[in-house]
């Protein structure tokens, strides 16, 4: 359970919409069992009135009375099912905002050696199941048990007043039995499985996207029917562990329907009791055991839930494992940078995990306004030492101190979303105007003003509706609408030619005014203007 704290903690923080969500929860249940008791009771009611007519004797009846009740609770529970489907849907599609954004901000904090270590289909199965698997515990496991417990006790304090305080017990002890069986005893007999279960799931799902990813290459050494018979094993294996699982589940759920059933008949034995001694009457007697078979729609819903507990544990020690925050690497704060200088690396080791150190003892001191171009041919570790610079690889040693930076990575980024979505990221408060002058600096602005949505251009799937050198010089609009006075730029110009390269270079002269340049690439061709440059040797 100590992994589902960080994720309950996040969801607990709305608390008044929690609380909400409850009540109106609280309120469906109610009804549906309102209406059963007072139907019960008036279906009763009617018919010893019919024979008591039939044998002569006169007897009365108020039937507006009982009438408006059910039509009463008959709205009632459907108007609250409605608002509560609505309102709880909406909770949690805001918890699920919370968690993803909670996660995306832990994983902007992790290294890139620590997002490397999963592939690409194991992220995928993070991003997706294991945070699907969390956004429905307050909908599907919290409130319902908590709901179940409350209900429970109001039905036995009704059964203590309406009965005796004996009858009150004794229903209310099967009724905590069955609440025991369809929560704690199906946890404990599946939760292993489960756990299990949530990790075949990922391994065969990351298996069938592997083998989708690496069809070419499988038919190419004439595996392809091989490994999809290896697949249908694995998935046959799955199929097998969750019959089991659903097995226990569901002999947990007729368990607790069974000690429902239980529990009105002894209600029922336990009233006629009463009735005969006079102490409540036929319809009364017949209210409380109809009222306790209407708790099988509360319970119903909690074998389900807690069968899915332990994978949803296992799916947030997955995420509390391989998406936590890297300890950050002691530095100095900006403001203890002297005067005049925008970035000091002083004795700094850089290094990959489980590699040789790429750079040891490395010292940088980069004056404000300063435009440096280091060089290095490919593996001399230019990209690595631009992170440990920016702070996205950690330092083994040293210290590194910078002011707010910007940084444009070697490899393009862009998202499937709009052109001015994608040059927001840069600078969310930008103007139209100001994102046309900039993509006009790129000569991109021609390009875009004949599309149709122009800014609202929507990009594709990592901008792939852009050419090679198209996606680039959107990434460098993106980085240079940014106002941060450090500006570090790995391969700015890759996909350009000589001629574009040449005249967005010069451009960038005046867009950079005022500010400090870390620019790398492979050759002096490809830097912007410099004062100095570092040359790498690897």
């Amino acid at each position: 359970m100590r992994n589902l704290k960080p994720w309950l903690d996040l969801i607990f923080k709305r608390p008044g919409r929690l609380v909400i969500g409850g009540l109106l929860i609280l309120a469906t249940l109610l009804s549906g069992i309102a209406l059963l008791a007072v139907s019960g009771w008036f279906i009763t009611e009617t018919a010893l009135v019919g024979l008591l007519l039939a044998a002569g004797v006169a007897a009365t009846i108020n039937l507006y009375v009982p009438g408006g009740a059910i039509r009463f609770f008959a709205v009632s529970r459907t108007v609250f099912r409605y608002l509560e489907r609505v309102y709880n849907h909406d909770t949690v599609l805001r918890l699920l905002t919370d968690i993803r954004v909670a996660l995306f901000r832990r994983l902007s904090s992790a290294s890139r050696a620590r997002r490397g270590k999963l592939s690409g289909a194991q992220w995928l199965s993070r991003l997706t199941n294991d945070v699907d698997a969390l956004d429905t515990l307050y909908l599907r496991l919290i409130a319902p048990t908590a709901l179940a417990a409350l209900v429970t006790v109001l039905v036995a304090l009704v059964a203590s007043v309406l009965f005796d305080l004996r009858t009150a017990l004794l229903t209310g002890g099967v009724l905590v039995v069955a609440l025991l069986v369809a929560t704690v005893g199906v946890y404990l007999r599946t939760w292993r499985l489960a756990a299990r279960q949530s990790d075949r799931q990922e391994e065969l799902r990351t298996a069938v996207i592997e083998h989708i990813e690496g069809f070419p290459e499988l038919t190419a050494a004439g595996r392809t029917g091989k490994h999809a018979a290896w697949l249908i094993r694995q998935a046959h294996q799955v199929t097998a562990a969750q019959t089991r699982t659903d097995s226990r589940i569901g002999w947990h759920l007729a368990g607790s329907h069974l000690l429902v059933n239980l529990s009105a008949v002894l209600s029922l034995w336990l009233g006629f009791v009463l009735f005969q001694a006079g102490i409540v009457s036929g319809p009364v007697l017949v209210l409380l055991p109809i009222a306790l078979l209407g708790l099988a729609e509360v319970y119903a819903m909690l074998p389900d839930a807690f069968g899915k507990l332990g994978a949803t544990i296992a799916s947030s020690g997955r995420l509390n494992r391989d998406c936590r925050e890297d300890a950050p690497h002691p530095q100095a704060a900006a403001n203890e940078l002297p005067a005049q200088t925008a970035l000091i690396a002083d004795n700094i080791t850089v290094k990959h995990p489980d590699c040789p150190p790429l750079f040891s003892r490395f010292n940088l001191t980069v004056r404000s306004g300063e435009r440096i171009g280091i060089l290095g041919q490919s593996g001399s570790g230019k990209s690595s030492l631009a992170d440990a610079l920016v702070g996205l690889l950690p330092l083994c040693q040293g210290q590194r101190t910078r002011q707010n930076c910007v940084y444009l990575t070697q490899k393009t980024v862009l998202f499937e979303d709009t052109l001015r979505a994608n040059l927001l990221l840069g600078s969310p408060e930008a103007s139209d105007t100001e994102l046309w002058s900039m993509l006009e600096q790129m000569e991109l602005a021609e390009r875009f003003a004949t599309e149709p949505d122009q800014l609202d251009t929507w990009l594709g799937n990592a901008g792939s509706r852009l050419s090679g050198g198209e996606a680039r010089r959107v990434a460098l609009a993106r980085v240079l609408l940014n106002p941060a006075p450090l500006v570090i730029l790995d391969e700015p110009f890759t996909g350009l030619d000589a001629e574009t390269r040449a005249r967005i270079t010069l451009r960038m002269q005046s867009i950079l005014e005022g500010k400090t340049v870390i620019s790398l690439a492979h050759g002096s061709d490809a830097l912007p203007d410099t004062d100095r440059v570092l040359h790498l040797t690897g």
